[in-house]
């Protein structure tokens, strides 16, 4: 009787997980573990890139209609006398002398000068405003607005080149972001120089 009862309690002894199950456990737990945070990473850098898209798609077509309430001036096809074809990157270029307009609309009439001069300064007020506020959404980014014939490459891909040409107004937008070859080097890492990532047409 005794026998059986020393048997029992050395069964009992084997009873439960042994240390390397536990450790096999807690590695399978942590491999999962890590695949979730990268799971996560990933999808907080596409809702990222997501939401510059939207705001940058926002921004183009308020600059057109922008445009469109301008013609006189927006269908002028040399910069010089149009203040919406704009040359424009964040880290480069000095916003407070980039579109400078002798008016300010906010605090001031800009319709009292003649009807050139004030169409003029509507649009340097507009663009300096419009491009204040897309810096404040989407910082970093670069811009170009400008009378393009071929805004795409040989191979359909959007350049930041212009052609000046033809009547077609095209707005090119792009901000620092993760190349879409994960594989890219350092120097590639990041496309901002490499391609728009918006560009919308207007005809004037």
């Amino acid at each position: 009787m005794n026998l059986n009862c020393k048997g029992d309690r050395g069964r009992r002894r084997h009873d439960g997980f042994s240390m390397l199950e536990v450790l096999v456990s807690v590695v399978i737990l942590s491999v999962g573990i890590l695949g979730v945070v990268g799971l996560q990473a990933a999808a907080l850098k596409a809702n990222r890139e997501a939401l510059n898209q939207s705001s940058a798609s926002r921004y183009g077509r308020e600059i057109i209609e922008m445009m469109k309430g301008n013609p006189s001036i927006a269908g002028v096809t040399t910069a010089a006398n149009n203040p919406y074809l704009i040359s424009y990157q964040a880290a480069v270029d000095d916003l407070d002398t980039l579109a400078a307009q002798s008016t300010d609309c906010f605090t001031g009439d800009c319709t009292t000068t003649s009807d050139a001069a004030a169409r003029t300064a509507i649009a340097q007020w507009q663009v300096r405003d419009w491009l204040y506020r897309l810096n404040h959404e989407i910082p970093g980014t670069r811009v170009e607005i400008c009378f393009d014939a071929s805004p795409y490459t040989n191979t359909g891909m959007p350049e930041w080149d212009c052609s000046n040409t033809g009547t077609v107004v095209v707005v090119k937008m792009g901000w620092t972001r993760r190349a879409l070859n994960s594989a890219a080097g350092a120097a590639q890492a990041f496309d901002l120089a490499n391609t728009p990532a918006v560009v919308l047409p207007a005809a004037f």
